[in-house]
């Protein structure tokens, strides 16, 4: 026995998924995406992605996942994969609904098909309601593991989950943590608990986590832990997850969620004070990262069949440390050397830790201008909308302040443990070592996705852009001098003491200007 456990030991990544098949949830997502790049890109051999993808906005799966399979991200793909659409199965369903809303028919396909299972669908909304948040991430992960019973030859199932699940300790250790509440009896609340009444409970039941996300996460862990005995079952836990650092294209991002959505703001000059600590960890993950681990975490499941499902918190904060200072001067030079298009203002993003300071310089810096812009769109017969940013900007960033004030401590055994069991080969395919990150390469190529994928602006126009930045600067500057004057002129009014100091200036100056003079041309 130890002679075959050996032997499987030595069997590479690729090699252990050929032949295979895989069913994934959260495919259309962002993490999902390159979950399928990676496994279809790295592991060419492998026979079938089955993907659960449900109807949205009159599109079918079959469209969405096209839609998937057709986007800059699989570039490559489609080169070099002629037969990549007869890969990838899509599947009608929801993670909403019983039997996640397959038909029998897709039911037992993947039951007669599938060898592992990767569950990434989830609502990444921080500020979602309840009741939603417990029935996609706690009842979709019962659902996922009723699924993982009933499959014959299942060799692992991989939960990916958040570091930020036990956001209520400072010190986060790979292992499952007990709720306050099971979850079977959150579960049965929602079902019989009206709207009103949950909404009014929700800040009890989620006590010091900041939102309904990290605790449905942590509920979800708890769940997956004690229905899964048995099966062959592993939990993931990414921090921030951020663009791509290499793979498949570098800096690429394609959604608002998280740090994205803030650097997009920072960009297009809209957002200027957040509260934050500058001294604190940014404790970000490349999304590419984050897939190697998952693909790597479910061969070492499939070979080693640990007896407990084993946790691993892919972070970086321990391992390779970011700070939320240094990410703040990294935006402010990324984006003065590479602008974006249009900008409102001149970027100058700042952290501070002071409550009373953030909303009174958001008032001042951010609202004053926004109505001050508005006014002038109003005048010139155009829709005023820079109050309304503001004000969608704002619930943005209260709920990520929580994130980028306070630090952890995620230990990282499981991951280097998993490190250690992987041939050199596999290491560099599959590279999810934070240590290989340069942040500095990273925060570049993070600002330019943004601004290339996410606000799909062109490359090739950034001279353009540069000029239009240093006449915004001319202009940025011409009216703080104008401001400043007339401040400080309302003051020497208003101030008997600045204006009798204003007086005694005026009079050293006019000495200077008719003594100094005299007494070089006597001497």
């Amino acid at each position: 026995m130890s002679e075959k456990c050996s032997r499987r030991q030595r069997i590479s990544i690729p090699e252990f998924y050929r032949h295979k098949s895989v069913f994934i949830t959260g495919v259309t997502g962002f993490l999902g995406k390159v979950l399928l790049e990676k496994l279809l890109r790295s592991c060419p051999e492998i026979k079938r992605c089955y993907v659960l993808i449900r109807p949205k906005k009159g599109q079918s799966p079959q469209e969405r996942i096209a839609g998937v399979l057709n986007s800059k991200l699989y570039d490559k793909l489609r080169s070099s994969l002629p037969d990549l659409k007869e890969r990838v199965v899509p599947v009608c369903g929801d993670i909403l609904e019983p039997r996640l809303g397959m038909s029998e028919e897709d039911e037992q396909m993947v039951i007669e098909n599938a060898n592992i299972v990767f569950h990434s669908a989830a609502t990444v909304k921080f500020d979602e309601e309840l009741k939603l948040s417990v029935q996609m991430n706690v009842l979709g992960v019962r659902r996922i593991v009723e699924l993982a019973k009933k499959i014959r030859n299942l060799e692992a199932l991989v939960h990916i989950s958040t570091a930020y699940a036990n956001c209520d300790k400072d010190s986060v250790k790979e292992v499952v943590y007990d709720p306050p509440l099971h979850p079977s009896k959150i579960i049965d609340a929602m079902e019989w608990m009206d709207k009103d009444a949950i909404q009014v409970l929700t800040s009890k039941l989620i006590g010091s986590r900041p939102n309904t996300y990290t605790y449905t996460k942590a509920m979800a862990e708890f769940l997956l832990k004690e229905e899964s005995a048995g099966l062959p079952t592993a939990i993931l836990r990414p921090s921030i997850v951020g663009a791509a650092w290499e793979e498949p294209l570098p800096g690429w991002v394609d959604n608002l969620n998280g740090p994205t959505g803030l650097l997009a703001a920072i960009g297009k000059g809209l957002l200027f004070i957040m509260h934050g600590n500058i001294y604190c960890t940014a404790d970000m993950i490349p999304v590419d990262t984050a897939t190697n681990a998952i693909i790597a975490v479910a061969w070492y499941t499939a070979i080693e069949r640990p007896k407990d499902v084993l946790v691993y918190n892919c972070t970086s904060g321990q391992i390779n440390r970011l700070t939320w200072g240094a990410m703040e001067s990294s935006l402010r030079e990324n984006f003065i050397v590479n602008p974006c298009h249009d900008m409102a203002r001149v970027p100058n993003p700042r952290f501070t830790p002071s409550m009373f300071w953030r909303d009174t310089m958001w008032f001042l810096d951010q609202m004053v201008p926004a109505y001050i812009m508005d006014f002038y769109l109003w005048v010139t017969g155009k829709k005023p909308i820079f109050v309304k940013i503001q004000d969608r900007l704002s619930k943005a960033v209260t709920t990520l302040e929580f994130f980028t004030s306070n630090e952890w401590h995620f230990h990282n055994d499981n991951i280097f443990m998993l490190l250690g069991k992987m041939s050199e080969a596999d290491k560099h395919t599959f590279c999810f070592d934070p240590r290989s990150i340069d942040w500095k390469k990273y925060m570049i190529n993070y600002c330019l996705g943004v601004k290339q994928f996410v606000l799909k602006e062109d490359i090739a126009e950034l001279p353009r852009a540069r000029i239009a930045l240093q006449r915004l600067q001319r202009i940025q500057s011409l009216l703080k001098v104008v401001a400043a004057v007339l401040i400080w002129r309302l003051l020497v009014k208003r101030v008997p003491v600045l204006h009798s100091l204003w007086n005694l200036l005026l009079s050293w100056v006019q000495f200077l200007f008719m003594k100094v003079p005299r007494l070089a041309r006597s001497s």
